[in-house]
């Protein structure tokens, strides 16, 4: 039975926050798979991201995303957790995939450093590069797509509850 509410979309575009709050509100539990990823492995993202390689980390992270199973949650997912074919073929199957999407200067000013953040982006790629090559993976996979230009977290909140029963 798809039960769960899967939130995707880059870093910054409030997946944790969003979930936590949309988690209270829908009676769910909440799952945020980057810790996930971080108590399965012992360590921080950043810190796997420097031992393992970018390829390295996306192979954990679609190993464990390719395995969760909570049941009436909703699973707030790394920004790269699209990059997982398996991963997110096993999410669309537990759950409705809601996408968070956010415009490229709202999402510059909500980010700041992104390199503390544990964000997947190759030596050199600029994170205009990073937002383009993924947009068509997030639309690709949602099942909704929220737009959050011009939201605060209350509003998404809601955006999200009003498309996610109107999906159910």
């Amino acid at each position: 039975m798809k039960n769960d509410l899967i939130l995707i979309g880059m870093p910054g575009s409030g997946k944790s926050t969003v979930g936590v709050i949309l988690a209270k509100l829908l009676g769910y539990s909440f799952v945020d798979s980057d810790l996930l990823i971080q108590k399965s492995e012992g360590r921080l993202l950043k810190d796997i991201i420097a031992s393992e390689g970018i390829g390295g980390f996306i192979e954990i992270e679609n190993r464990i995303n390719s395995c969760i199973q909570p049941g009436r949650a909703v699973v707030a997912t790394g920004g790269s957790a699209v990059y997982g074919k398996e991963a997110m073929q096993h999410l669309k199957s537990i759950g409705t995939v809601v996408y968070l999407s956010l415009g490229y200067e709202e999402l510059t000013r909500r980010l700041g450093n992104i390199r503390n953040r544990g964000v997947i982006i190759r030596e050199g790629q600029t994170l205009r590069e990073l937002y383009d090559e993924r947009m068509p993976l997030y639309e690709k996979y949602a099942d909704i797509i929220i737009d959050e230009d011009d939201c605060d977290i209350e509003a998404t909140v809601e955006k999200v509850i009003a498309a996610y029963r109107s999906h159910l």
